[in-house]
């Protein structure tokens, strides 16, 4: 590959990017995780890919594990509430 070109371009690259989320998630049937394995070990570009969503999922799930403190919960749950009762109330009209 050319520097400058886009490295993934073949079907294996397509095949591999296209289920990268079932991959890193397992959602896909053994033979398939196989394949997309295979392909990531001997494609540098993929495997970078593969590694740069690993991060970003392990990122977001560390940042949704979080509580929101009580007042902030609170506050939202009547923005919620106050909506709700919004809407109703325009149904009745």
């Amino acid at each position: 590959m050319t520097a400058g070109s886009n490295p993934c371009e073949g079907p294996d690259c397509e095949q591999a990017l296209e289920n990268l989320y079932l991959f890193i998630d397992r959602e896909i049937d053994t033979a398939s995780c196989a394949e997309i394995q295979t392909h990531i070990d001997e494609c540098t570009s993929c495997l970078s890919e593969y590694d740069l969503e690993r991060v970003v999922k392990s990122l977001v799930s560390r940042s949704c594990s979080e509580t929101a403190p009580d007042p902030l919960r609170e506050k939202v749950l009547l923005s919620i509430r106050t909506v709700q009762v919004q809407i109703t109330e325009q149904r009745i009209v």
